[in-house]
């Protein structure tokens, strides 16, 4: 066998890929499942809680910076691990699909909502003395006037931040959650042969170079020039 065919054998091997497909697939499904709900859990929380600091109510706005801050420096795996391993030990019993989500929704939503606190304090405060001077209440400056301006200037870092936290859900694998990588890795011990952890790679660059080239365009089209 030359080096040629022990490379396609190792990596490539054709009824290895046969019987693996559907788990990969299955796998991608859950990827996706989980990335979409941690970036519409994570932002929304994110925005919620830079709005709730813009009412200046100094213990909210004190534990919200404390509470960021430790999500922001902690490892997601760490509090995955804490999560699943720690809350049954008091009575709580949580799947693992929903730990993933949880953690990393929490995650994102710290640098969220820093990155959507500069946002807001970014807009001039003229923008809201011009606001309030119309007849405007502060929560109409902020909706109508302020907000849209600061998610503007926030689309191309937020959108980074989604999609450096999405690739996190591969940390599902270590709590068993049926992603592409525990698919790929479990696949790969039960044949012994890395086709199965091949066919996860590939899948992870079929899933994220669209997403790439998406946030590449939002970007460009929301550049910090334009806002």
């Amino acid at each position: 066998m030359d080096g040629w065919s022990r490379f396609t054998d190792t990596f490539f091997k054709p009824e290895l890929i046969e019987r693996y497909l559907p788990s990969i697939a299955s796998g991608l499904v859950v990827t996706v499942e989980i990335a979409l709900a941690v970036i519409v859990t994570g932002l929304t929380l994110g925005l919620l809680l830079a709005v709730v600091r813009t009412f200046r109510v100094s213990v909210l706005s004190f534990v919200i910076v404390i509470v960021v801050d430790a999500f922001r420096a902690l490892p997601p795996l760490v509090l995955v691990l804490i999560v699943f391993f720690g809350l049954p030990n008091v009575g709580i019993n949580v799947p693992s699909f929903a730990v993933l989500w949880i953690v990393l929704s929490f995650v994102l939503a710290a640098f969220a909502e820093e990155i959507f606190w500069a946002g807001i304090l970014s807009v001039p405060k003229g923008q809201w003395e011009a606001a309030r001077s119309t007849g405007l209440g502060f929560l109409g400056t902020l909706t109508h006037v302020i907000l849209p301006q600061a998610i503007r200037l926030t689309v191309p870092p937020i959108t980074n931040r989604a999609l450096a936290i999405t690739k996190n859900t591969a940390l599902g694998t270590v709590i068993g959650v049926p992603e592409i990588l525990n698919q790929a890795s479990t696949g790969q011990s039960f044949a012994g042969n890395a086709t199965p952890m091949m066919m996860g790679a590939i899948a992870y660059v079929l899933l994220f170079i669209p997403v790439v080239i998406l946030g590449r365009w939002i970007e460009t089209r929301f550049a910090w020039g334009r806002a």
